[in-house]
């Protein structure tokens, strides 16, 4: 089949590609990051778009007379089966940053907007919204690192500090963050290759990874990312990914365990949980209030309701069409659920309201060792 990509005209992301031709990928528009393809390519028969294996991806960067294009790399085919290794270079298919891969991880999706066999259907726990249970597929995400010159241009879209630890016992902070630390599916990495033996920009790259000429991809772990990975791991993992869709609004919902904190002689549990809102429409739309419950297996169900999410109330658009954000909730019980709804305003001023797919909150790590953080 003819290799081809589709062009959706983005003006600061990356275009999704169009997966019956994902055997080879191109990335059409210049993005806030400044990404542009060379166009001295043959087009391909099917789409008229150029072949990518002659495809030289751009960046420009902002300078006081204009913009100027400087080479990246060169799109790599897109894996169909099997995983990306780490020192893999890409770009995120939404977002539209460079980034490395560090590791993968194997996570169980949770798909609502796959309709289950009537057979299975049995009512949520916990009175959460919806009838039917769903059965988890594994599902490959990476640990990268985001090159911090695309930083300040995806900071409205996606945060950048979205990775946060608990704090040692004995420091002043509750929490802290390791900036440029991001979870990517696998669906939305783009692959590309690189000449340079630095082509990321990050304060890790260099400590965790290192120039393997011989090697494809050429990037090899350092021992240091090999002991951050071991030691952090119970605060890294990712182990569950939930998502559901109402009227064309994609929620994806991934919940950490960050551990167990010690206040007022009671135990106090942690989680950190990363959301997707994601247009898949037309329609410009945007996010006014969030709802959630939070139930405890101590008893206690919690209503919360506010503006927004961390303090935004982001557009979904055609043009830019996600939003990624993370925030933390604690119990005073090793496990809970939580579920909820996002209001959604039309441009002509009409709401609906957009499911939060239900989620656990589990505290199954081992709780005696405290992560370890920024730390080598």
């Amino acid at each position: 089949m003819a290799a081809c990509a589709i062009r959706r005209g983005l003006l600061t992301t990356v275009s999704k590609f169009n997966k019956k031709h994902a055997n080879r990928i191109l990335s059409m528009v210049q993005i806030g990051t400044g990404f542009a393809p060379n166009r001295s390519e043959f087009p391909c028969s099917a789409c008229g778009f150029p072949n990518i294996q002659q495809t030289r991806f751009m960046s420009s960067r902002n300078r006081p007379e204009g913009k100027v294009l400087e080479t990246v790399g060169v799109f790599e085919a897109l894996k169909q089966h099997g995983k990306y290794e780490t020192g893999q270079l890409f770009l995120h298919s939404v977002f539209g940053y460079r980034g490395i891969v560090l590791f993968p991880w194997h996570a169980r999706l949770y798909d609502r907007d796959v309709t289950p066999p009537v057979s299975d259907s049995k009512p949520d726990a916990n009175g959460a919204h919806g009838s039917k249970e769903v059965k988890g597929k594994t599902h490959t995400y990476y640990q990268v690192l985001i090159d911090t010159r695309d930083c300040p241009h995806i900071s409205q879209r996606s945060q950048t500090e979205a990775v946060t630890f608990l704090a040692n016992h004995d420091d002043s902070r509750a929490l802290y963050a390791i900036p440029g630390l991001d979870y990517v599916s696998h669906e939305d990495i783009l692959p590309y290759n690189s000449t340079e033996q630095v082509p990321i920009q990050h304060e890790l790259f260099e400590r965790f990874l290192t120039f393997s000429p011989a090697k494809i991809p050429p990037f090899s772990a350092r021992d240091t990312l090999k002991a951050w990975q071991e030691k952090n791991h119970p605060w890294l993992e990712l182990s569950d990914v939930h998502r559901e869709s109402t009227e064309n609004i994609r929620v994806t919902v991934i919940p950490f365990y960050m551990g167990m904190r010690e206040a007022q002689n009671s135990h106090v549990y942690w989680w950190r949980y990363c959301i997707r809102l994601e247009n898949m429409g037309n329609e410009v739309v945007q996010l006014r209030e969030r709802h959630w419950r939070i139930f405890s297996l101590s008893g206690t169900l919690e209503t919360v309701r506010g503006r927004g999410v961390v303090g935004r109330e982001p557009v979904l658009s055609k043009e830019q069409p996600a939003f990624q954000y993370s925030s933390h909730v604690s119990l005073q019980a090793p496990s809970g659920h939580m579920w909820g709804t996002f209001r959604i305003e039309r441009t002509d001023g009409s709401h609906f309201d957009v499911r939060i797919p239900p989620f656990s909150l589990e505290s199954n790590k081992d709780d005696k060792a405290p992560p370890a953080g920024y730390t080598f």
